[in-house]
């Protein structure tokens, strides 16, 4: 049976999902697990993201990870940026490339942004294969600063709108 996959915006009772989405196993790729004040940081920035939006992933209602798009300039292009994280009990499911459709979907054409770029680590094949299968072209590797102060090689992915 196909779960039914919901996105619903950030909210201040999400803040538990997002301490649990820092767990080691899911933040590995991106240099471990923050201090819990940058994940509170992190979770204010989320409800008062004024250049994109953030949602909570439901699974048949229940929190399942969180996706959003940014705003950011790519290559001298305004563009949007998309991210995501899913909780281990959901992944594999399709959960991430469902979210990942319907947030290039949400993301609007607007200011000039008609791109939206994902930048999974090279050494991440789950989310590049999210990235395949949410209809992203891959554009090559790139060396991409995250968090701030670390560099890392990642695949540029594109949806052209």
């Amino acid at each position: 049976m196909t779960p039914h996959i919901d996105l619903r915006p950030w909210s201040e009772g999400d803040l538990g999902l997002l301490r649990r989405l820092n767990a080691p196993e899911l933040t590995d790729h991106l240099g471990g697990p923050e201090p819990d004040d940058r994940v509170t940081d992190r979770h204010r920035r989320y409800l008062l993201l004024g250049d994109g939006r953030m949602f909570r992933v439901e699974v048949d209602g229940v929190p399942a990870g969180s996706i959003g798009y940014w705003g950011r300039t790519w290559r001298d292009e305004e563009v949007w940026e998309v991210g995501w994280s899913v909780l281990p009990e959901f992944q594999g499911r399709g959960v991430a490339s469902v979210a990942a459709r319907a947030t290039v979907a949400a993301a609007p054409v607007e200011g000039g942004r008609r791109s939206v770029h994902a930048f999974p680590s090279v050494d991440h094949p789950a989310s590049n294969a999210v990235c395949r299968k949410a209809g992203f072209t891959l554009l090559g590797e790139v060396d991409f600063e995250y968090p701030p102060g670390r560099w890392m090689r990642c695949h540029d992915w594109v949806v052209r709108r």
